[in-house]
């Protein structure tokens, strides 16, 4: 039994509980977690009901647990269609954001309270969306990370730590289903069913290995982080853009990606639903004449209707004809450095400063038993080694990193090896030159 194991064994009578069970993880395979402690709570869908569950959860004690689930896929963007919580005193309550789409009185009823979710950032969007948003949170698949786990998954984490398994069949369905399912409710409450229990035994794991002030700082930083602003270009990120590489041909996908974007939002379904992103790329590549030729390409067969293909080729079109002012640029990023692949020709010390920082950092990851990229963010890494600062001194490399958005703990593992990193690719000082008139 490991030590995260043996402390669930320890959590299942403390706050949050766990199954009236009390077979220890490692006493054989794991134990099928087929129905909630007090069953499948019924869905709040009114105000009435939301007001006492606000209520209960108010009462409640201890940490409460928080999931959501959306309809990624499915439904345009990436609103909740389920809340699920779990709160000692309170037990687990499911929500329904559209009868329900104003959660802010549940959000302030537990203000002040710590929100444990699993993959905090995939969560806090939609969650912020209606209302809800936490002053203090715990994340349990961060704290898996940062405790070295090979997998991070909620079910892979339940099961090694805890020992139950979870049914995981349900996680990709259309939650925008009404009404929802019964097996689709009970797999949704099991997913917050032990999240105190985890919390639990993952918090005495990270503090085991000398990690869980690093951890309270990851949690911090997610919790007072801001909402992300909007991405610039988004059209840039279809998929196989890479294929995509006149100018003319960019304009041809942004047209689409629009066209589409505003099709799916109109009808409230996935983009990918109204038209794919390799359809897009394909008439890109193939700049086609007409309809007919348009209807040649992958994904404008057989089930296109001539409608839809006069508005795709109509937004072909429309790119074909704007003028060279007004086609995007190519590469064209947010500020930043230049992607990694084009700094040896571009700047060939900045390319030999990230390589040997690159080898620092995966070395004391490696010591440390974490993923790089949580020791440090690879574009703060990136950042630092294309503008290094004038003077490469602790001192002066720390504040450059913590302008990059680097938590204290962080700072305090990487920076040593930074500077011993940047001195050693740091071309040499020139020699003074000889003074006037100075005689051998």
């Amino acid at each position: 039994m490991t030590d995260a194991q043996e402390t669930a064994a320890d959590a299942r009578t403390t706050t949050g509980g766990g199954p009236p069970d009390e077979r220890a993880p490692s006493d054989g395979p794991p134990i099928p977690l087929l129905e909630p402690r007090e069953g499948i709570p019924p869905v709040v869908a009114d105000a009435e009901s939301l007001a006492r569950v606000v209520a209960a959860f108010a009462a409640g004690t201890g940490p409460v647990a928080v999931d959501a689930e959306r309809a990624s896929g499915y439904r345009y963007g990436q609103r909740a269609y389920l809340v699920q919580l779990r709160r000692e005193g309170a037990g687990s309550a499911l929500i329904d954001p559209v009868g329900c789409p104003d959660l802010s009185d549940l959000g302030e009823a537990l203000s002040g309270t710590e929100w444990i979710l699993h993959a905090a950032t995939q969560d806090l969007p939609c969650l912020r969306d209606i209302g809800m948003v936490p002053t203090s949170l715990f994340d349990t698949e961060l704290a898996g990370r940062l405790a070295g786990f090979p997998r991070v998954g909620l079910g892979a984490m339940v099961e090694g730590v805890l020992g139950y398994a979870l049914e995981k069949g349900h996680s990709a369905v259309d939650w925008s289903t009404r009404p929802l399912p019964e097996p689709w409710l009970r797999y949704a409450a099991l997913d917050v069913e032990l999240l105190v229990d985890l919390r639990d035994a993952l918090e005495k794991e990270l503090d085991r290995q000398g990690k869980l002030e690093w951890a309270r700082q990851e949690f911090d930083a997610i919790a007072a982080a801001p909402p992300a602003p909007p991405r610039k270009d988004p059209w840039r990120r279809t998929s196989g853009m890479h294929k995509v590489r006149r100018r003319r041909q960019m304009a041809v996908v942004r047209e689409l990606w629009e066209s589409r974007d505003r099709i799916a939002q109109r009808r409230d379904v996935s983009p990918g639903k109204v038209l794919s992103d390799g359809a897009i790329v394909e008439a890109a590549l193939g700049l086609p004449a007409n309809v007919q030729a348009l209807s040649a390409l992958p994904g404008f067969g057989q089930r296109m209707g001539r409608r839809q293909l006069d508005q795709w080729m109509a937004a072909v079109d429309r790119a074909k004809g704007l003028p060279e002012s007004e086609l995007p640029q190519p590469g064209a990023s947010a500020a930043g450095p230049p992607p990694p692949r084009s700094w040896a020709d571009k700047d060939p010390e900045a390319a030999a400063r990230l390589s040997a920082a690159r080898t620092a950092v995966s070395a004391i990851a490696e010591g440390l038993n974490l993923p790089q990229e949580n020791l440090i963010a690879p574009d703060t890494v990136r950042r630092l080694c294309w503008e290094p600062p004038s003077r490469l001194d602790p001192a002066v490399i720390a504040e450059a990193l913590a302008g990059h958005g680097a938590r204290p703990w962080q700072i305090e593992q990487v920076t040593p090896a930074l500077v011993t990193a940047l001195a050693a690719t740091a071309p040499p000082a020139p020699e003074p030159a000889d003074q006037p008139g100075t005689a051998d």
